[in-house]
């Protein structure tokens, strides 16, 4: 099976789904997706009961691989917020049919998403050229596929002339270390133990230059938003002060035991990943950067690279009405 014919699978998959959103899972008022090995302010809040004392209720938490599983999850109504989705994923599953919104940029991180090249190759930007034909762990329909699609574009690889595997990141680590992938794509905890057996193409500044801005959203259904606009409020609410205290620089000593803890990592090696993400503020959000268009608009983008790349069917005309910033806004 070929990786344009998964990801368009994976994405009639989800289509069908959509329109079948089940009730909410195990009984629970609020189940929320979030990614392990991917340290945020928001896990102080998780491990400290903030979200339950806001919500007044136990929130249930799940983890995720991808978040092409996390749509996968909303979808069937296992999981009502995933927190810190990529957009990329939450493109795949818009552009197929489902209907979800982005309710807040969750983080912003150039240099913690990339592909590395197998040390033994010795290959670096100025000879990207052969990696033509080369085999490649690609976690499908992510933010890290999105970003190998543009190098590969940038540096003029064809990827359909390379052998794409679609593997997690930890999986792709995995098998770059054993010599049986030539480049393997990814983020937090997979990326860095690629980073031991091989090197990145562009650093995170350089990516930015071309166009590839990296960032994951919170995201949810629309209709279970539009039925439950308070306790999306209010849970972005807890995420916005969490993100405010790790911004503040003074919390510092007392949230990362906490957050490293609850993310499964060591305390240096979660420092070592907050230190390249960037958590923006509640006006930095709301404002035309971000989800005042500037969103809508990249998402736009990466709809029509994943459309030239075989990868999707087609692309919506828009995708504004896949933004939400009213509960965000009732913050202010």
């Amino acid at each position: 099976m070929t990786y344009k014919t998964y990801l368009k699978g994976a994405a009639a998959g989800l289509a069908v789904l959509a329109g079948t959103q089940a009730a909410m899972a195990d009984g629970h008022e609020l189940t929320v997706g979030y990614f392990l090995e991917w340290p945020m302010p928001f896990e102080y809040a998780k491990a400290t009961g903030m979200y339950d004392e806001a919500l007044g209720t136990e929130v249930k938490w799940v983890s995720f691989d991808t978040g092409t599983a996390m749509s996968a999850a909303m979808a069937s109504g296992d999981v009502q917020i995933s927190v810190s989705q990529g957009l990329p994923p939450f493109v795949v599953a818009t552009s197929a049919g489902q209907d979800l919104q982005i309710l807040d940029v969750a983080v912003s991180y150039s240099d913690n998403d990339n592909c590395v090249v197998a040390e033994a190759l010795e290959v670096d930007k100025d000879s990207a050229g052969e990696l033509a034909g080369k085999k490649v762990a690609v976690p499908l329909g992510t933010a890290a596929h999105y970003g190998f699609l543009k190098q590969m574009n940038h540096f003029g690889v064809d990827p359909a002339g390379m052998e794409i595997v679609d593997m997690a990141p930890v999986d792709g680590a995995a098998a770059l270390s054993q010599g049986a992938v030539d480049m393997a794509c990814g983020w937090g905890g997979g990326l860095r133990r690629m980073l031991d057996h091989g090197n990145v193409l562009l650093t995170g500044a350089e990516k930015e230059e071309l166009g590839i801005l990296v960032f994951d959203v919170t995201s949810a259904p629309s209709g279970w938003v539009a039925e439950n606009s308070d306790t999306v409020a209010t849970f972005l609410d807890v995420t916005a002060k969490a993100n405010a205290m790790w911004n503040a620089g003074d919390k510092t000593a007392e949230m990362l035991p906490v957050i490293a803890k609850d993310a499964g990592m060591e305390e240096d090696a979660a420092m070592a990943s907050l230190s390249t993400f960037t958590f923006p503020s509640l006006d930095d959000q709301l404002s035309e950067k971000w989800l005042g268009g500037g969103a809508q608009e990249f998402m736009k983008g990466v709809a029509d690279v994943f459309v030239q790349a075989g990868a999707i069917d087609g692309a919506l005309d828009s995708y504004s009405d896949n933004v939400n910033a009213g509960p965000l806004g009732s913050l202010k």
